[in-house]
């Protein structure tokens, strides 16, 4: 049986390229998106072209009235989300004295409590089925690659690692909670960017380069996987090596 894959932030980056893996594994790919419905439905064209199933669905993962509505969408539909994966994130970078308690609260918002709300209402149906795998996509910024211009960021990602130990314990011995901290990939807004800036942060890489989206996408698929029915309440780190 196919499985029900819900993806946060599935429009682009690394949340449509983990999209694209589980579509490969014949999976029912839903694909939340919050503003990007273009490129989200885009998606969804590609995928269902390609002879996928898949569902592109808008929900605000900070509201929780949408988060219900999203959830129920998909369980009236499919009757069950087999897998779950917290990519939705955004990031505000300024410098330190520019960081503000408005901006601070809404990368709070999306990057922590979207994966609770998520979590929450996805956990519900799985431990009815006594079945199921969450995978929260956190940073090695919440891990040891601090920067001061990211401080709201690197703080919500620390916070996913405590979400995903607590929801381990939580949702045990049912469902499997892991997170995943990719480094710098080699996304749209990533490489907007300054190109020296660019070039300091892959000079700090012992692979010396930066990933390309589809490598943390397989290490996602490979974890929501029988192949890994054993890890649980792990951060799997996915960064090329940190000088």
């Amino acid at each position: 049986m196919n499985r029900v894959v819900l993806i946060t932030g599935a429009s682009r980056g690394i949340g449509a390229a983990i999209a694209r893996d589980f579509a490969k594994k014949q999976d029912i790919v839903v694909l939340n998106y919050c503003h990007s419905q273009a490129q989200a439905e885009s998606l969804q064209r590609e995928l269902e072209e390609q002879g996928r199933e898949a569902l592109a669905i808008q929900a605000d993962v900070s509201k929780e009235s949408d988060v219900q509505r999203m959830v129920d969408c998909i369980l009236n539909r499919y009757g069950r989300i087999d897998v779950l994966v917290n990519n939705a994130a955004i990031s505000l970078d300024d410098e330190f004295e520019n960081h503000t308690v408005k901006n601070f609260q809404k990368i709070l918002s999306v990057n922590l409590i979207g994966p609770f709300l998520v979590s929450k209402y996805v956990s519900f149906s799985m431990l009815k089925q006594q079945k199921g795998v969450i995978i929260n996509i956190s940073s090695n910024n919440g891990i040891d690659c601090y920067s001061p211009i990211s401080l709201d960021y690197d703080a919500s990602k620390a916070g996913v690692i405590s979400l995903t130990h607590d929801l381990a314990l939580a949702c045990a011995p049912y469902i499997r909670v892991v997170a995943v901290a990719p480094g710098w990939t080699r996304t749209e807004s990533v490489l907007e960017a300054l190109p020296e800036f660019l070039e300091q942060e892959r000079e700090k890489i012992l692979l010396e380069r930066f990933a390309h989206p589809e490598e943390i996408a397989k290490v996602v698929t490979f974890l929501a996987s029988d192949d890994a029915s054993y890890i649980n309440g792990e951060v799997i780190r996915v960064d090329g090596g940190i000088k």
